[in-house]
């Protein structure tokens, strides 16, 4: 029930993804049942590539445009292929569930580049609201938190670097203020104005200047 639940929620939020999984052959798509979903998101300074196999076009994402819509992948296989940064290269290796969210974190480092894949299982689609989830990939963020800027009510509270949390909330104009250690950092983030039915993801990521806020909307390939 709980797997039928999820894709019935991506089939409200996402369409159209057999096309272009069928062009990329990272990307397999099998049965609805064992359907899950994976993206990328490049969080360093330089672009990123994804190949999938040797001779195919790589999914290309520049650090202007650093997240990638999900691709539907077959549920339990091992999704393999190589991330590229500059000179630095890394294996990808990534599994998920059925009804599975998949997000894949490619990180700067002072020896390379490293990945961190979160794993999002959303059961929580409601028509009337939009769905929020807060990621934390930034380890020198103590007691990462995110509340509406200019308030001291927390959307989300003690969210683990590696983990996500995810809430739904009303389709309104929202912009958010990330908070470490108890007290605010950085700039509010101006995620404009919300839908209802739609998916959205602020991601706090490391930077040379210190924790960073990005948002994506949440969306299928097409």
């Amino acid at each position: 029930m709980k797997v039928m639940q999820a894709l019935a929620a991506a089939a409200a939020l996402l369409c159209g993804a057999s096309a272009l999984a069928a062009d990329i052959p990272l990307y397999p798509t099998g049965p609805a049942e064992d359907a899950a979903f994976i993206r990328f998101v490049n969080a360093t300074s330089e672009p990123l590539q994804v190949l999938a196999q040797k001779g195919q076009p790589p999914l290309k994402l520049e650090a202007a445009k650093p997240v990638s819509s999900f691709f539907p992948v077959t549920a339990k296989s091992t999704i393999k292929g190589t991330l590229t940064v500059g000179a630095r290269s890394l294996e990808l290796g990534v599994q998920a569930k059925p009804g599975e969210f998949a997000t894949v974190v490619v990180l700067p480092g002072a020896k390379g580049i490293s990945q961190v894949t979160v794993q999002d299982n959303p059961d929580d689609f409601n028509g009337l609201k939009a769905s929020l989830a807060f990621f934390n990939l930034d380890a020198s963020c103590a007691g990462a938190a995110l509340r509406p800027a200019g308030r001291n009510a927390d959307l989300f509270k003690d969210v683990k670097q590696g983990s996500l949390q995810r809430r739904s909330i009303n389709p309104v104009k929202l912009s958010v203020q990330l908070v470490c250690g108890g007290a605010n950092t950085g700039s509010a983030l101006d995620l404009g104005e919300l839908k209802a039915g739609e998916r959205y993801s602020v991601l706090l990521l490391p930077s040379d200047k210190g924790p960073r806020l990005l948002a994506a909307t949440d969306k299928l390939a097409n």
